[in-house]
């Protein structure tokens, strides 16, 4: 294998990386700003109510995202071995 063909399968990878952990991190933080608003107005600074709505909605995303998120991975992992064999 050339370090051409490595350093691309390694492109690959960081971009299938944004692409599978992206939607996740992004809800996550769009979720983090609201409550935060919200404790910032209220004046209530617990812990939890950051916590638990992050964890339904990911839960929530994976759920509904998670099968394409795998299906991307075993088309990548299926091209990485296609690579290193032919």
């Amino acid at each position: 294998m050339t370090e051409v063909a490595l350093s691309s399968l390694m492109y690959e990878m960081f971009g299938m990386a944004v692409r599978l952990a992206g939607p996740v991190l992004i809800i996550s933080m769009i979720i983090g700003i609201i409550i935060s608003i919200l404790q910032a107005a209220t004046q209530i600074h617990e812990q939890t109510i950051t916590f638990v709505p992050k964890l339904l909605v990911i839960g929530l995303v994976l759920l509904i995202m998670g099968s394409n998120m795998m299906e991307m991975l075993g088309d990548y992992t299926i091209h990485i071995f296609n690579t290193m064999l032919g």
